[in-house]
């Protein structure tokens, strides 16, 4: 056995990479597209839209997202540093 990619994995993969090089050219993503572009399944962000957790428009029974708002949605919840949360701290016992 080899540990050479065979041709359909490099197929595969070359196919991968179209997808996703075609995706940063768009501002606008269809289902599949913003499911490669967020990580999430495809089943999953069906669910998010259904109950309105998330961004998205409809046009001819068809979902579409906004690459932009996909971003901004995926990165509205930021976890605090540790010095952000030590600044905070100071600042309260300070001001306390």
């Amino acid at each position: 056995m080899s540990n050479q990619p065979t041709l359909q994995a490099l197929s595969d993969k070359l196919d991968e990479i179209h997808s996703l090089a075609a995706i940063a050219a768009k501002p606008v993503l269809d289902l599949t597209e913003a499911a490669l572009f967020t990580g999430f399944s495809e089943g999953h962000l069906y669910r998010l839209t259904s109950r309105k957790q998330i961004p998205h428009y409809k046009k001819n029974r068809k979902l579409y997202f906004r690459k932009a708002e996909l971003e901004d949605w995926l990165t509205q919840e930021a976890v605090p540093t540790e010095a952000e949360i030590n600044s905070r701290a100071a600042t309260y016992i300070a001001t306390r």
